[in-house]
């Protein structure tokens, strides 16, 4: 007798688009900083800049050209995993973009998502009508949250095929006179979801997800400059608040997940974890080491592209997996049958993880 198939999502193709433009710290030390309450801060840049690296690990970050937008970035990345995946693009059945901003312009003061359903379905070329496109907006979890959306599509058998996309110009939106400025960046990551018969689990497993409004809405947040003479609305975001409800959330819920999956700590390969800061993204992987009684911590489990690439936002966790699978980050590499926990924070506040078992 023949065991029972299932239906599970499986990643097939995957892309990034990682913009052309550097900008190192040192371009930074020439800003006038403020405080919330509009005074200068008079520490020399140089001294901020260094002071910055030592407590994130970023040295440079890439930020889009002034002429791409992220529906632009979107729809690169999205190429490059339809090309990945052999697909055609005609039988998509979902387009799922996750992304905070929409189209916002260089030099412009303020998100543009309109219209709903983002126009990167346009700039693929899909004429398919059946093609439903829209926007997921969950703050830096926006990727992994449409990931598990897009779960629930296939394994209902609701859709066959699903493209999900990360993409943000997240630098066009912070305020020139806060240090927070050099924590963003900007890119864009996509994957192509198809469903797949099989007799035991694959590709995605279970997730948990959760919400804090009560204490934590205000963590990230628009609002004006630090200069009280510069007009605009900015994003802000209360730095050691967050940093201290992601040391104390973010391992709770990737012990959920694993729980939840039946899974222990040495069943995971990798664990790719929202690039938000590095020395944060360490703490964290420690507590959950330490939730399950090691007390050495092996960071080769958790990829870092944060040095370089910056905060892109929800574009982080799809670049870390895209990079990996096409042996473009030294050190690491996934096999099939390898367990991969995908976890994010961000503006809600939210948080979610799903593990995914390479096909």
């Amino acid at each position: 007798m023949c065991a029972k198939q299932s239906i599970y999502a499986v990643i097939t193709g995957s892309g990034s688009y990682i913009p052309p433009v550097v900008v190192k710290n040192s371009e930074f030390e020439n800003n006038i900083f403020m405080n919330e309450d509009g005074s200068r801060i008079e520490t020399p840049g140089k001294e901020i800049t260094d002071k910055f690296e030592q407590i994130t690990d970023i040295i440079e970050r890439r930020v889009a050209p002034e002429g791409v937008v992220t529906s632009d970035m979107a729809t690169y990345a999205a190429e490059e995993a339809i090309n990945t995946a052999g697909i055609d693009k005609e039988k998509l059945d979902y387009i799922i973009v996750a992304h905070n901003l929409g189209d916002m312009k260089k030099g412009s003061l303020y998100p543009d998502i309109l219209p709903p359903g983002f126009p990167g379905k346009s700039k693929l070329g899909i004429k398919n009508p059946n093609a439903v496109a829209y926007d997921m907006t969950f703050g830096c979890p926006g990727w992994t949250q449409a990931m598990i959306q897009a779960n629930y599509y296939i394994k209902s058998g609701d859709a066959k095929k699903v493209l999900v996309i990360g993409a943000d110009t997240v630098s066009r939106s912070v305020d020139p006179h806060d240090r927070d400025i050099m924590i963003f960046a900007d890119g864009a990551s996509a994957t192509i979801l198809e469903a797949r018969e099989s007799e035991e689990p694959v590709g995605m497993l279970k997730h948990i997800a959760r919400t804090d409004t009560a204490d934590y809405l205000d963590l990230l947040q628009m609002g004006p400059s630090y200069n009280p003479e510069q007009d605009g609305i900015y994003l802000k975001m209360l730095g050691r608040k967050l940093y201290n409800y992601a040391l104390t959330y973010v391992p709770l819920v990737a012990q959920q997940c694993l729980t939840k999956n039946d899974m222990q700590l040495q069943d995971v390969k990798k664990v790719l974890i929202h690039q938000a800061n590095a020395k944060m993204d360490e703490a964290i992987l420690k507590r959950i080491f330490r939730l399950y009684g090691e007390k050495e911590v092996d960071l080769n489990v958790m990829p870092m592209t944060i040095r370089t690439l910056g905060n892109s936002s929800v574009a982080t966790v799809p670049t870390l997996y895209d990079l990996i699978v096409k042996g473009q980050l030294k050190g690491h590499e996934l096999q099939s049958g390898d367990n991969v926990m995908m976890t994010s924070v961000g503006a809600g506040m939210n948080i979610n993880a799903f593990m995914y078992k390479m096909p």
